[in-house]
């Protein structure tokens, strides 16, 4: 009985000390580590600064391969392309909004520095033009061949004298049909131009069509069903309730 007493402390002296040589296995791993680690900060740094001008780098070498192009290729640049306000691009992997901002502040300098100085151009840009896609896209038509006529290297007096001739009056005149007795107001909720975007009439047909047109035209076509006729009603309402008549 008293042996077994005698060995109860050298058993926890064995213990004690088996655990201070497992800490200080780990404190020694933790060091290794931490000395491992120490450089990283610093290697970091330096690919920080090797990186850092990449950016630059990579748009100085932009502007290279744009003038070599246009070296190969001189008319590329000089030439200005058509530009639609109504098909400009839109979606979740373009920048839509800031295209088009950079569109409509562009065609706002050229209204003032050459369309409003014509008093027909001016008296027919209403209040609410921003509000009319049509109008949009007819002036910019007009300013990118304005700027063909008068800016690109290949500009003639005769696209000139055929921009003042045709161009200009045409759109000025297609203007004035489409805002006539438009204002701010009628675009607001409740004004008749307060609507969404349109759509093709009787929609819903399309696949009956398609069908029969190209399966069996020489038949007569589908007879119209209720779902294309009620949405037909449907929209004719719509216009008649925001004051348009019946097509």
């Amino acid at each position: 009985m008293s042996t077994e007493n005698n060995n109860a402390p050298q058993h926890a002296g064995c213990a004690s000390a088996g655990a201070v040589a497992g800490l200080a296995r780990e404190v020694e791993g933790l060091r290794m580590a931490l000395e491992a680690v120490a450089p990283l900060p610093e290697q970091v740094k330096r690919l920080h600064d090797e990186v850092a001008p990449l950016p630059e780098q990579v748009t100085k070498l932009a502007r290279v391969v744009q003038t070599l192009a246009e070296h190969v290729n001189p008319e590329q640049e000089t030439r200005t392309s058509p530009l639609s306000w109504l098909n400009l691009a839109d979606g979740d992997d373009v920048d839509g909004p800031g295209n088009a901002q950079e569109v409509l502040s562009e065609l706002s300098v050229w209204l003032v520095r050459v369309f409003l100085r014509y008093p027909d151009g001016a008296a027919v840009l209403t209040e609410c033009w921003w509000w009319h896609p049509d109008v949009v896209e007819e002036l910019l038509c007009l300013m990118r061949s304005w700027l063909a006529s008068y800016v690109d290297k290949d500009a003639t007096t005769a696209r000139a004298a055929d921009w003042h001739d045709r161009y200009r009056p045409g759109v000025v005149k297609r203007i004035k049909a489409s805002t006539a007795n438009c204002s701010l107001e009628q675009h607001q909720v409740g004004g008749e131009l307060h609507r969404p975007g349109p759509g093709v009439p009787s929609g819903q047909a399309l696949a009956a069509i398609a069908a029969w047109w190209g399966a069996d035209r020489t038949t007569a076509a589908p007879e119209p069903d209720e779902d294309v006729i009620a949405e037909a009603r449907a929209a004719e309402a719509a216009r008649r309730r925001a004051g348009g008549g019946r097509r």
